[in-house]
């Protein structure tokens, strides 16, 4: 089944940048051509994260990858640090796929929420995550190391004052969520 989540392999890191590129044309379309140009994580950086076990893909019935998530420790909670999906397998549930994948994997980990930063006012951006779960956080409700995350944004040359922080709850390991 389109959209199966499994850790990525060594072998798909050239694959996932190439993920990143397609997913991030998306937002030439909508007048951001500097995401849409922004460099993919580089192999170097990927490469870190499968071998800390924490990148995934989903794959096509041939398996092969059609979109991946990355996640990092963001001070004591876990953080979707980034989600691609091609275009050509958007808008059919590979990334909410991805998404409750990490969701379940941070739960087990023993982590009380997941939280991510994404554009505020992008279309398949903050409202996924809401249908999803997730809320936008409050100025006051972001901690130091997302205020961190923040500082790196911006040092990236992000347009920090377009993106969101949001967060969501996670029931204990073992209590599944009604």
């Amino acid at each position: 089944m389109t959209g199966t989540v499994r850790p990525a392999r060594p072998s798909e890191i050239d694959r996932l940048r190439q993920i990143e590129i397609g997913a991030g044309a998306r937002f030439a379309e909508i007048g951001m051509p500097e995401i849409a140009d922004d460099e993919p994580p580089s192999a170097a950086v990927l490469g870190d994260r499968l071998r800390r076990d924490r990148l995934w893909v989903a794959v096509d019935d041939d398996d092969v990858p059609v979109g991946y998530v990355s996640a990092e420790i963001v001070g004591d909670l876990e953080h979707i640090e980034q989600l691609s999906v091609l275009p050509s397998h958007g808008r059919q549930g590979v990334g909410r796929r991805l998404v409750e994948h990490v969701c379940a994997w941070a739960q087990a980990s023993g982590s009380s929420a997941l939280t991510l930063s994404t554009f505020g006012d992008v279309a398949w951006n903050r409202p996924l995550y809401e249908k999803m779960g997730f809320r936008v956080l409050a100025e006051a409700e972001l901690t130091p190391a997302l205020h961190e995350v923040r500082a790196a944004e911006a040092a990236a040359g992000l347009d920090v004052s377009t993106r969101v922080f949001m967060r969501r709850e996670l029931p204990a390991p073992g209590v599944v969520q009604p």
